[in-house]
């Protein structure tokens, strides 16, 4: 038996991707370059910091609504990272961001796969089967009780450029009436390898096998 998964994030990488909003239905904020810096402003739109290694920062708004970030990192400071994250959330504007996702995709096709995120959600709490094999390849990691668990390497501290895998209650997330938790592989630049999005289904068979591997999920993924 096969467990559908979802593509829940997907960043993508470019020169630039400001061409693609250059009309009516969108305008285009600043919030850091070299003439300014509104940390608050990001902070305030998407709930996280505007960390120092991002050099460029600036939010898409459309006129249904929505809010994407564009990012500039130091490391890479010629590639612009475009982020359609929360695709599927359980409301009307994840419903939008997929239909927007889908009409942006043609001119998408040659731009390079960043970050891909799959989750699989469970009614109720996730088997402790599946902790139980997660928990033999990595250590769980929720120090202070936090709704998100993490699960890392021995050697890895922050982050992972490869796989991160966590574990949250999206009812508690999405405002939910029953009870529901989401396990999310995330895959990072090092597993994609300069992967263009008109090739993401060559990356799927080898994303498989990785859940396979640290979850024991046999998984069926479900694209846009």
């Amino acid at each position: 038996m096969q467990v559908k998964g979802v593509i829940d994030s997907i960043n993508f990488g470019s020169e630039s991707f400001e061409y693609l909003f250059n009309k009516e239905d969108y305008i285009i904020e600043t919030v850091k370059d070299l003439a300014i810096f509104n940390p608050k402003r990001w902070s305030e739109t998407f709930g996280k910091a505007l960390t120092k290694n991002i050099i460029e920062a600036k939010i898409i708004h459309t006129s249904m609504g929505l809010v994407i970030p564009l990012k500039r990192y130091a490391v890479k400071p010629q590639r612009q990272i475009i982020e359609f994250t929360g695709l599927y959330g359980y409301n009307d504007k994840s419903k939008l961001l997929r239909q927007l996702l889908q009409e942006l995709l043609e001119q998408l096709k040659n731009s390079y796969i960043v970050r891909i995120d799959i989750a699989i959600d469970f009614k109720g709490k996730v088997p402790n089967k599946i902790i139980k094999s997660l928990c033999k390849h990595r250590e769980a990691f929720n120090p202070n009780g936090w709704n998100t668990t993490y699960y890392k390497t021995k050697t890895e501290k922050k982050t992972n450029a490869t796989i991160d895998i966590k574990k949250y209650n999206k009812a508690k997330k999405a405002n939910l009436s029953y009870e529901l938790d989401r396990l999310e592989f995330v895959f990072k630049g090092q597993y994609l390898n300069k992967l263009q999005y008109k090739d993401v289904s060559k990356i799927f068979k080898k994303m498989k096998k990785s859940i396979k591997k640290f979850s024991g999920i046999s998984i069926k993924i479900d694209s846009f």
